[in-house]
């Protein structure tokens, strides 16, 4: 244990730390007012420039406290991480409604993503700009989140294909090639609604579902798209 920590008592709290407003707080609360001051300080700041004693004095607590808790600053950083892209997957699986057609189950899991990063906005900057930016491991946890979420999505393409047809008839590399595709395009919009202060979830969400789902549509009824071979002169 580090200089200045004290030992932990029986409910899991550091002796001589004062709790925030005067109670005693369970180790699960506390941890968890950490993890939400360190949220806010990595989405607004960054990781290398988020400190310690600021992610420490938002929460309420004494820095060593922090690294009894949480052990480092990376391992700090590692823990949102997970904690965000739980809720994120959560909230677009919660999001869709199962007994809808295959476009509103799409459009309702495409206005659950974006209504989450809106309403989150440190949580999105901190699995889309910073986790991605600072290397291993945190570029792992976020490619985590990313493959379950395109393979939810992939699950609701199949069900449009099986719609349509009554069987899959888009090849397994189509479904998924499309399936990133519309991860990729709804991470980009998110950030850019993010940053817009007057464009919605629901605006954000119709746009994608117009720029994608004419496309899906086209593709559903058995007409792709090709280039066109210039004829010779």
């Amino acid at each position: 244990m580090g200089e200045g920590e004290g030992e932990g008592d029986s409910d899991g709290k550091a002796e001589g730390e004062g709790d925030v407003k005067g109670r005693r707080m369970p180790r699960a609360v506390r941890e968890r007012q950490m993890l939400d001051a360190a949220v806010v300080t990595f989405g607004r700041r960054g990781y290398r420039a988020a400190s310690m004693d600021e992610i420490a004095e938002r929460a309420g607590v004494s820095k060593p406290l922090v690294y009894l808790y949480l052990n480092s600053k990376e391992d700090l950083f590692t823990a949102c991480i997970r904690r965000e892209a739980q809720a994120l997957v959560a909230a677009v699986r919660d999001g869709v409604e199962p007994g809808l057609t295959a476009d509103g189950q799409l459009w309702s899991g495409l206005r659950a993503f974006f209504t989450h990063t809106a309403e989150h906005p440190d949580a999105w900057s901190v699995l889309h700009r910073q986790a991605r930016t600072h290397g291993e491991p945190f570029a792992r946890e976020v490619s985590l989140m990313r493959e379950e979420i395109v393979a939810f999505v992939t699950t609701l393409i199949h069900a449009a294909a099986q719609e349509a047809h009554g069987a899959t008839e888009l090849a397994e590399r189509d479904v998924t090639g499309l399936a990133q595709a519309l991860v990729g395009a709804a991470e980009s919009l998110a950030g850019w609604a993010n940053e817009a202060d007057s464009v919605t979830a629901k605006e954000a969400a119709a746009t994608l579902m117009n720029f994608a789902w004419a496309g899906l549509g086209n593709l559903m009824r058995g007409d792709r798209w090709s280039p066109r071979t210039r004829s010779a002169p």
